[in-house]
């Protein structure tokens, strides 16, 4: 009979901490969020030689070495950018977004 109670007390403790878990998960920013948040300061002006947002001159030799370069640059941070572009919680499906959106031509 403990033991019974002991697997339910077991159960209704993991369901509860499952459902927390699902309730604090948020879908991911859209690309034009992230951008608008983190990545305009430098990108909408060129500032310290950022690639301007949709100037496919600025971006074309990033491009050539490849998106996932790219993304791993955003991740670690490059020259005067900051690690994350200052987004330490963007997942990397943000980011990708992010990069895109900057990309549009």
């Amino acid at each position: 009979m403990k033991l019974h109670r002991l697997i339910l007390a077991f159960g209704a403790l993991s369901f509860g901490a499952l459902s927390a878990v699902a309730l604090s998960a948020t879908p991911p920013r859209s690309a034009d969020q992230i951008y608008q948040t983190y990545c305009a300061v430098c990108h909408a002006t060129g500032w310290n030689g950022a690639p301007i947002n949709g100037i496919e001159d600025d971006w074309e030799s990033r491009a050539a070495a490849g998106f996932d370069a790219m993304l791993r640059n955003v991740k670690q941070g490059l020259n005067t950018m900051p690690p994350m572009g200052t987004c330490m919680d963007c997942s990397d499906a943000e980011l990708r977004a992010a990069i895109e959106e900057m990309m549009k031509f």
